[in-house]
């Protein structure tokens, strides 16, 4: 598959590599998102539990929640159906 990128295969990146903590600015460069994008998807992915904020000596890291397994299978098992490729990072 190529082109631009869904939300959800978004949601999915930032969620597989938030599987430990991340800052921010580290999310939005490996996930590559300006700033506002990447602000606006991780407000939504913590609104719905998926993602948890730990500030920590001034420094705020995100980190995936067990609740966020589902989506990360779910969206998986969807995209290899379709696409009959297992979803992967873009480098």
């Amino acid at each position: 598959m190529s082109g631009r990128r869904t939300v959800y295969e978004i949601y999915w990146e930032i969620l597989m590599y938030c599987k430990t903590p991340r800052s921010f600015t580290a999310i939005i460069n490996r996930c590559d998102l300006n700033s506002k994008t990447g602000q606006d998807h991780i407000e939504f992915l913590t609104g719905k539990g998926y993602l948890s904020a730990v500030t920590e000596g001034g420094k705020t890291s995100y980190t995936a929640t067990p609740a966020a397994r589902e989506y990360i299978a779910l969206f998986s098992s969807l995209y290899q159906k379709l696409f009959d490729a297992a979803p992967e990072f873009r480098l």
